[in-house]
């Protein structure tokens, strides 16, 4: 609902779970059984590839936007919404930081190349907002620059959605310890290590900084046309479901008929005969080598 704030850290609508210290999420939900969470991802999962055919059959364009706080678990949503999805109908865009070029730009230019053509969905791994979120904190635009884009957000975001374009907004809400207890994780896991930046530390004493932020951006950007949705994050698990099941119940999608196939039978041989396999180069058996390592037969 657009105007009323969806979680703790705003203050403003329903009044807010209690947490503990400078806590964002509520963290009182129930953890999914991993079993559970399993069946009902698939399910849904499923769901997203009707909803895919039905974005392609009938030329439809979706924006989705995925925000929140550093390590809110952004990247691992988009992942599984994105899991089974066709890469050339469902796009994910990240871009880095702007060049000189593109800084001279009107603020909105780099991102417009991204929208979605007809048949296309795109998700954003943070967008536009960035000005209002890390830009302003780090003081890495004008006052000026900060207040343009307050007033012209809500501007731009109405003509995507009068052009026909769905535009879906998450924010994903986490609290301080649950942040510092994901960030010592990937500190000291060498798989993971690349998902944290100087920056992305520099935000834990930036906390208030950055909720002070959020909720300025919540009450110029969060309008009736293009609402915010406040994913409940503290548990991954429950936050994807939660998530994916929201876009699918906002999308007007239905089944599509989908076109018969079959199989082609295989035509005779017409003499053709193998090169020989010395004269390619072959990767390397390594599976075999594992195998024989560990004694299998």
């Amino acid at each position: 609902m657009a105007g009323k704030v969806k979680d703790a850290e705003n203050g403003h609508g329903k009044k807010a779970a209690h947490v503990k210290g400078h806590g964002e999420a509520d963290g009182s939900h129930r953890k999914l059984p991993r079993e559970l969470y399993e069946t009902e991802l698939l399910r849904l999962q499923g769901e997203l590839v009707k909803m895919q055919e039905w974005v392609r059959t009938e030329g439809a364009r979706i924006v989705i936007i995925f925000e929140g706080r550093d390590a809110a678990g952004k990247g691992g949503a988009i992942k599984r919404v994105t899991e089974f999805l066709n890469p050339r109908v469902a796009g994910i865009t990240a871009l880095p930081a702007p060049t000189e070029r593109e800084r001279t730009q009107w603020y909105f230019q780099r991102y417009i190349e991204h929208l979605p053509a007809a048949g296309e969905l795109v998700l954003f791994d943070r967008s536009w907002y960035n000005r209002a979120g890390v830009e302003h904190v780090m003081g890495f635009c004008t006052k000026e620059e900060y207040s343009r884009f307050m007033h012209q957000c809500p501007i731009f975001e109405r003509l995507l959605v009068e052009d026909g374009i769905l535009l879906r907004k998450y924010w994903f809400s986490v609290s301080d310890e649950e942040q510092q207890h994901r960030f010592k994780s990937r500190l000291h896991d060498p798989l993971r290590r690349w998902k944290l930046s100087p920056m992305d530390l520099q935000s834990i004493t930036h906390w208030e900084d950055y909720s002070r932020a959020k909720d300025e951006m919540f009450i110029h950007t969060d309008i009736p046309e293009a609402p915010w949705h406040v994913v409940e994050s503290e548990d991954k698990r429950n936050a994807r479901i939660n998530m994916i099941a929201h876009l699918l119940s906002s999308i007007p999608y239905h089944k599509v008929r989908e076109p018969d196939l079959k199989l082609p039978p295989r035509p005779p041989s017409q003499g053709y005969v193998r090169a020989p396999r010395d004269m390619q180069a072959y990767v390397p058996d390594h599976a075999a080598a594992l195998l024989a390592g560990n004694g299998a037969g």
